[in-house]
């Protein structure tokens, strides 16, 4: 009995001894190893089987891991606003769990309105927070494609039309994302610009437009935001998916760029298993849908990057070292996240969550007009306030595409203005009526309009003052992902209906909430309008909160609102320019994107790029500059004083733009290449600084293909907006 137990103890003693000899040779499981000292250690522990099987799909929103080694799955989770709900295995239908309803945060238009990079750490830190909690590996966001026509369904995903704006805001983001151990994706890279025919067009763009408008935001998130993954587009360019496009991820993001993450295709965007082998794919997902629809049930393992490559790699058509970058690249990534040192634990739907959704909105909330200073309303200054408008009471964190969530709770417009005046003092009327969104379509409202459009104005009649809550409302074709808008007018009959409430009632502020600029022809006879986008779960309080001016507005337009569709540069040339014939579009408009279209063309806007008004005045000072005379070498300094010379506490944005005035290469009038935004209480003043270096005065040469600092004239021009600039001064580069 004696020699069992010792023979026993001995057995144990030896399996206890190998196994703890392993697990300490063990390199990828030791958190304090450099990550590729753990990612060479686990490559070579590995079967090409195991490989190959992280670099596809095995359900609607997860990748495999290494089971045997230990390894977790990748699980990513749609959202730049929020944390997406749990979906089933392979459906995008909802899972219906319970514990998944998340803080909805303002859509990223909203962001880039604030102009302000901290709020954009705070919300990448509170989303981060979110999805850390929900252990996701990677949130697939944010989004950074150029808002080039104000058409474009996924516009309100994005931050604007400038790429320097979209450059600053991004970089906070991702470092907030990530500081979670959750890996932001940036998407779409690259072009993503249109969803007519998104799957299939080919963009023809200028080297020069493609390095100067539509890449420096990814350029920024990857060189100083360090993101660990990127999200490749569904179109072409150079004839190739960008999803597999070896110039677009091998030849600049990976090499020129030294990206040292993960790229994954949006979801049915891989066609070929050579070009996703060779074109710089790492992860292939949703294979066999067109993005947000199933097509068929596909098993995994028939994507491309499964059996497909794992037979190319065993007969000797692809390169061993072709499958070890990419399972490198995605250990890389799980070593970052779920297998990273001291990953804090996050929080999910906190008050501080709530309290970074209302600061964003509150500072992206735009007040576009403000005649004889009809806003704020102070509470008790009307007793019967007239609420008109489906965006009052519809809910606008649904719908959209691959953005709609299922959050903890959202406050409507119609509530917040309730808890901010008293339900006893609001009137509301719904006015007009979307219809039930379809997929890919839109079912007419079975409402009587007549009656609705009868009711609001005879609501409106019994007002002091009128608040009209409408825009769009991430139905097909309003702001959503799949379709394009139709139009640049309101849609359900707004415009006839304001005009109709004008008529009896001349108290009107409009309150538009939107991803995208509108027309307004009922502008003239409107007190106040309000730019609002998508606000998410604090919507109402914070539109309240601005209304009533218990915060003043301060956000700034990050897009260009033009009086007419075909002022936009691209849409004053032909179809080919856009939507394109199905095959190809053509950015005939080149580097004139926005702000730099309408100014170099001389082109009136309704409303400018970097425009917003506020409760109070700013008195701008006369800029300086360091010296008179830099070189490439040498950076400028530059100096402005802002003053408060209003009555109440505001924020106003200092914005630096450069003109090139000697330039051999046409350029725009002006490029934005600084912001600031400052806080001043009445009276104050205070200096705002600037540096300037060679890459802010560069542009890309397509023949040389470089970027260019050529010798010569500049201006600098500090504003409020792209067209309301305060002061300049001249400085020559030697």
């Amino acid at each position: 009995m004696k020699k069992r137990h010792i023979t026993v103890l001995l057995l144990l003693y030896f399996f206890l001894s190998s196994f703890f000899g392993w697990a300490q040779s063990a390199l990828y499981l030791d958190e304090s190893q450099p990550v590729e000292v753990r990612v060479k250690d686990a490559l070579s522990r590995m079967t090409i089987e195991e490989k190959v099987a992280l670099c596809h799909a095995q359900s609607k929103f997860s990748s495999k891991g290494v089971p045997r080694l230990g390894i977790p799955d990748v699980w990513s989770s749609d959202g730049s606003h929020g944390v997406s709900d749990e979906k089933l295995w392979d459906e995008w239908n909802s899972a219906q769990w319970t514990n998944d309803s998340c803080t909805a945060f303002p859509a990223l238009t909203c962001l880039a309105a604030t102009f302000n990079p901290k709020i954009a750490r705070l919300y990448g830190t509170s989303i981060g927070e979110e999805a850390r909690y929900r252990n996701k590996t990677m949130l697939l966001g944010p989004g950074v494609n150029i808002y080039r026509t104000p058409l474009n369904g996924r516009n309100f995903e994005y931050m604007g039309e400038d790429p320097f704006l979209a450059s600053r805001m991004v970089v906070p983001y991702v470092q907030g994302v990530q500081s979670n151990g959750v890996a932001a994706c940036v998407k779409h890279f690259a072009l993503n610009n249109q969803e007519i025919a998104r799957g299939e067009i080919n963009v023809n763009v200028s080297d020069r437009a493609l390095h100067e408008i539509y890449l420096p935001a990814f350029k920024a998130a990857v060189q100083e935001g360090n993101v660990w993954s990127i999200m490749g587009a569904y179109n072409k360019i150079w004839g190739l998916h960008c999803c597999h496009n070896d110039i677009l991820l091998n030849q600049i993001l990976k090499n020129d760029w030294k990206f040292d993450g993960v790229v994954v295709s949006d979801w049915g965007g891989v066609h070929n298993t050579d070009e996703a082998v060779n074109g710089g794919l790492d992860i292939e997902m949703g294979t066999y849908t067109n993005g947000l629809t199933t097509q068929g049930h596909f098993p995994f393992s028939s994507y491309y990057l499964a059996d497909p490559f794992l037979k190319g790699i065993k007969s000797g058509r692809y390169e061993m070292s072709k499958l070890d970058d990419k399972a490198g690249r995605i250990l890389r990534m799980i070593f970052r996240t779920t297998m990273g040192a001291n990953r804090p634990y996050g929080r999910f739907v906190s008050p501080e969550h709530s309290d970074a959704a209302r600061k964003t909105a509150q500072e992206g909330i735009v007040l576009l007009k403000n005649e004889k200073q009809f806003l704020p309303i102070p509470e008790g200054r009307y007793k019967k306030i007239a609420v008109i408008g489906e965006n009052a009471v519809k809910s606008l964190i649904v719908g959209g595409g691959s953005t709609s969530l299922k959050a903890a709770y959202e406050i409507s417009p119609l509530q917040g203005l309730k808890n901010k005046y008293g339900e006893s003092n609001i009137l509301y009327s719904m006015g007009y009526a979307s219809g039930r969104p379809l997929y890919g379509a839109e079912e007419p409202s079975r409402l009587n309009l007549d009656s609705l459009q009868n009711a609001a104005i005879e609501t409106a009649r019994q007002a002091d003052i009128v608040l009209f809550v409408g825009g769009l409302n991430k139905n097909y074709f309003q702001d959503c992902e799949s379709g394009d808008r139709r139009s640049l007018s309101l849609p359900f009959g707004q415009d006839k209906l304001i005009e109709e409430i004008q008529k009896v009632n001349h108290n009107v502020a409009v309150v538009l909430l939107s991803g995208n600029a509108v027309l307004m022809p009922w502008l003239n006879k409107t007190k106040a309008v309000v730019q609002g986008w998508y606000l998410g779960s604090e919507a109402g309080n914070a539109l309240a909160d601005i209304i009533s001016g218990e915060a003043n507005p301060s956000g700034k337009l990050p897009i260009s609102f033009p009086r007419k569709l075909e002022d936009a540069g691209a849409h004053a040339f032909d179809q080919l320019c856009y939507p394109g014939d199905g095959n190809n579009v053509y950015y005939k408009e080149d580097i004139l994107v926005g702000y730099r279209w309408y100014d170099t063309k001389k082109i009136p806007v309704l409303f400018p790029f970097g425009y917003g008004l506020s409760y109070t005045t700013f008195q701008y000072g006369k800029p300086a500059v360091s010296s008179k005379t830099i070189t490439a070498a040498d950076s400028l300094e530059v100096t402005v004083s802002i003053k408060n010379t209003g009555k109440v506490a505001g924020k106003e944005v200092v914005q630096l733009y450069v003109s090139d005035e000697t330039s051999s290469l046409p350029r725009p009038v002006k490029e934005l290449k600084g912001f600031e935004k400052i806080s001043l209480e009445p009276g104050e003043e205070k200096t705002v600084r600037f540096t300037l270096t060679k890459e802010d005065l560069s542009y890309y040469d397509d023949i040389k293909k470089e970027w260019i600092a050529e010798p010569g004239k500049f201006k600098i021009m500090i504003g409020a907006s792209a067209s309301d600039i305060r002061g300049t001064v001249d400085f020559n580069l030697k």
